[in-house]
């Protein structure tokens, strides 16, 4: 079923509950909408639902009940190939870069095209020609044209990281979703990934969600904090308008 987004929002998220079957509640009612331009970063404790929240997102899991809605699209009533086409607005950042090591830093980001050019040739790893320049014009966004023909192995973790993100440029995203993308790097790679992503917002027009453990980034990089405790909304503001306050207690009496 298609569905009408207001101008300029390319997520949104409506009433998203997700119960499982042992009868906990991972997420309770959550309303949600991200613009192009914007960076929001995603707050709480281990167990708030941020991790179930872009397990729903990204069709991982079928919530119990609400929408997500991208380009025009409920992902949340799709499964099969109907959720693998209408997901192809989104990219996912994770954690860990995720990267094929063996492999060349240019090749692992052509993979982010493969969404668009699946043939036989790249089903036995050939790279799709067409994608080979506009991998290029990625791994130079994010300054690192120099690496192309470096083994992805011999990266550090900043730098996978930021190539991980140029392969998730590559799937020509209007939603970009990064979970936790700077938990294992150091603080100065840590602020150079929130600042690239950043950029990608601001400059590029897209709608990036970040999911983070580092209130202190939250505050510095993003444009709309949000808030979840115990499964719920606890806020959702303008970054400038939440208090140390407000985030603290985010983590209060709960497992961080």
């Amino acid at each position: 079923m298609r569905t009408t987004l207001a101008p300029g929002v390319k997520l949104a998220v409506h009433d998203l509950t997700m119960r499982y079957a042992n009868g906990h509640t991972a997420l309770r009612n959550l309303n949600l909408s991200v613009r192009a331009g914007e960076i929001v970063v995603v707050l709480g404790a281990n167990g708030s639902g941020k991790s179930t929240f872009m397990k729903c997102v990204v069709g991982l899991n079928r919530p119990t009940a609400g929408s997500v809605e991208v380009a025009g699209r409920n992902l949340a009533a799709l499964s099969g190939e109907a959720l693998r086409q209408a997901r192809l607005p989104l990219a996912l950042i994770s954690q860990n870069a995720n990267l094929v090591k063996r492999r060349s830093v240019l090749a692992n980001v052509c993979c982010g095209a493969l969404g668009r050019h699946r043939t036989l040739a790249t089903a036995f790893g050939r790279l799709p020609r067409e994608a080979i320049e506009p991998a290029q014009a990625y791994l130079d966004e994010v300054g690192l044209l120099h690496l192309a023909r470096q083994r992805a192995g011999t990266l550090s973790g900043g730098q996978a990281q930021r190539v991980a993100v140029a392969r998730a440029l590559a799937q020509r995203p209007h939603v970009l979703l990064a979970d936790e993308p700077v938990a294992s790097l150091d603080p100065e790679a840590a602020d150079e990934v929130m600042r690239l992503l950043r950029r990608l917002a601001t400059d590029d027009g897209l709608a990036v969600v970040c999911v983070l453990h580092q209130p202190e980034l939250a505050m510095r990089y993003a444009h709309r904090l949000v808030g979840l405790r115990r499964s719920q909304l606890e806020f959702d503001r303008p970054a400038s308008e939440v208090s140390s306050q407000q985030i603290a207690n985010l983590y209060v009496g709960e497992a961080s």
